[in-house]
């Protein structure tokens, strides 16, 4: 209810857009209501064309194109009277339809397959002297449209000059555990008061050119944009400003890590390489893999390699002292669960309690700073009716969140938790959820409930750009693994957030410091190789916002983005060291 609360609020801003100007008289007050212009003359919009078919009357409609990270609205800001009743009409077709007016009344409707009228009646205040109308859609849903829009009521007197110019660029000037401090330069032309957006929304309205954004969680990043407006109607929103709130805990990790597999229970046809033998540019080294006594069972075993599959392994005793000292060297030691072969379901309470029993016994064996989830396979799915990623109810989603935010309890915050989900329990949510209500594969994006609800605990999540097929970006393209293009539309998608299948909800970005990507160390490591140029142009694109090629970043600029993951480092070793000579150096010179 609450989501469909803001979406009704933002249709009304959407119908509230249109700017009208058009003097003191009982009629309808939009310019170019019907589109007839052939143009969005009067309106401002985000995602929005004109089309001749199909149409509600005339040549001519709106048509709002609705992405993963966009609702595509409409607005125009009209003059008024104060103290006066208006009604704003529009006819509408599309599912997730919204008409309102910012800060006031709005209406929407689910599902219209053909032309529908919706309708909003609403009074200004007794100072008032501008509305701003809207129309949009809703993520994920597909394209909207819109015709023959409506304002009825008397015209007040707009300022002269037109809408204001852009604000200056805004800056962060301070932030505490729960907000964050804006300034901007002043707009040209008359300017009624500024807005504040996060993403498509208006989280702060004020008269001046300073603007502090309250109510926040600690440790989050936030990116806001500033437009300038009067009854004339909104400016073009400035550049992007990007703050994280303080009430971050350290856990002594480089900002820029570089992150690795070591083969600790199996050779793998790359041989054994000894915990003493790895070169201290690694970062974090996950040893792999923990894995189940029984799919459903959720007690998990670390099984060192066995000296018949690899001569060289060393003894418990070296390989614990190995591990401490790479911890004193600052290195971070993680028992990773799970991998291609180890699916772990933790469908009943007792598999969860004996998971937390037996990952702990690992840790604690060997001193491990922490823990890796690589679940893969068939490990989490979503049941049916399962829709809603912020309150997931299938047991083996449940039990795992539990699971993990009660061995972060147990060690406290330093505790190291990172995630390697593949593409197809991330990002293919954009697209679908679950089943999606129709049979499908009921393990899409079923990592999304388990990011978001531990995203407060979470020290890097490192989605394997690799073995993957073609997936859809921000950009509504698809993109494929292998080349820098994939790595920066994955990535970006984790930074700015995204539409949920079909279900009307948006999954929120993570803080750039929580974001890596994996790639593999070698062509014989996995599907997806590519090479170190290619890496490194992602990472300027990412990190520095240069090198993007045709890639708009929606997240906007990383500098705090957290490095790269390899599988594994016993291939990099084999193939001498490429991936660590060519990658640990880069890391260390980005700013």
């Amino acid at each position: 209810m609450r989501c469909r609360a803001a979406v009704v609020a933002l249709l009304v801003v959407v119908t509230g857009l249109v700017t009208g100007v058009s003097g003191a008289q009982a009629a309808n007050l939009l310019t170019n209501p019907g589109f007839e212009a052939g143009s969005l003359s009067g309106w401002t919009c985000s995602g929005g064309s004109v089309i001749t078919s199909p149409t509600h009357s005339g040549g001519y409609a709106l048509n709002g194109a609705v992405s993963g990270s966009d609702f595509a609205q409409c607005s125009q800001t009209v003059a008024v009277q104060a103290n006066t009743a208006y009604t704003l009409s529009a006819w509408v077709r599309g599912s997730y339809v919204y008409l309102g007016v910012t800060g006031g009344a709005s209406t929407w409707t689910p599902s219209a397959s053909g032309y529908t009228q919706l309708t909003v009646a609403f009074t200004t205040g007794a100072s008032q002297t501008s509305a701003q109308l809207y129309l949009h859609g809703w993520y994920g849903q597909p394209a909207y449209q819109a015709d023959d829009v409506s304002l009825d009521g008397p015209g007040g007197t707009p300022p002269t000059g037109g809408a204001p110019g852009v604000p200056g660029s805004p800056s962060v000037t301070g932030t505490t555990n729960s907000s964050v401090a804006l300034s901007w330069g002043a707009s040209s032309g008359t300017v009624t008061g500024y807005r504040v957006y996060e993403g498509s929304s208006v989280v702060k309205t004020v008269t001046g050119t300073t603007a502090t954004v309250d109510a926040l969680g600690a440790c989050t990043s936030h990116s806001y944009t500033v437009a300038a407006y009067n009854s004339n109607g909104e400016s073009a929103k400035s550049s992007t400003a990007t703050a994280t709130t303080g009430g971050c805990t350290s856990t002594g990790l480089a900002k820029h890590a570089l992150i690795g597999y070591m083969h600790a229970s199996f050779a793998n046809g790359s041989e054994y390489v000894r915990m003493a033998d790895i070169p201290s540019a690694w970062n974090i080294i996950n040893l792999s893999f923990g894995e189940p006594t029984s799919v459903t069972s959720g007690d998990i075993r670390f099984n060192r390699c066995p000296a018949s599959e690899c001569p060289n392994v060393e003894s418990d005793a070296d390989f614990i002292a190995a591990i401490r000292a790479k911890q004193a060297a600052g290195t971070k030691v993680l028992i990773s669960i799970g991998g291609a072969n180890g699916q772990v379901q933790l469908t009943t309470a007792a598999a969860r309690d004996t998971f937390v029993s037996s990952v702990s016994a690992i840790i604690d064996r060997y001193g491990l700073d922490g823990l890796d989830i690589d679940f893969e396979g068939h490990s989490l799915y979503l049941n049916p009716g399962d829709t809603d990623f912020r309150n997931p109810t299938t047991p083996v989603i449940v039990n795992l969140i539990s699971a993990l935010k009660t061995l972060k309890a147990r060690y406290g915050a330093k505790f190291v938790l990172t995630m390697a989900p593949e593409t197809f329990f991330v990002q293919i949510g954009y697209q679908f959820y679950g089943d999606g209500g129709n049979g499908g594969d009921n393990r899409r994006g079923s990592y999304l409930p388990v990011i978001h609800a531990l995203r407060d605990s979470l020290t890097v999540l490192h989605v394997q750009d690799y073995n993957s097929g073609p997936v859809m970006g921000l950009d509504n393209q698809y993109h494929t693994m292998g080349g820098a293009d994939f790595h920066i539309a994955m990535t970006d998608m984790i930074k700015a957030g995204f539409g949920v299948g079909t279900t009307g909800q948006t999954f929120p970005g993570l803080r750039e410091d929580q974001i890596a990507f994996g790639v593999p160390a070698a062509s014989s490591a996995g599907n997806g190789y590519t090479a170190p140029a290619a890496v490194h142009q992602a990472l300027d694109c990412l990190v520095k916002g240069q090198n993007c090629g045709g890639y708009a970043l929606r997240g906007g600029t990383s500098p705090s983005f957290r490095g790269l993951m390899t599988w594994s480092i016993n291939w990099d070793r084999y193939y001498n060291w490429e991936f660590q000579n060519s990658h640990a150096p880069y890391l260390a010179a980005l700013p």
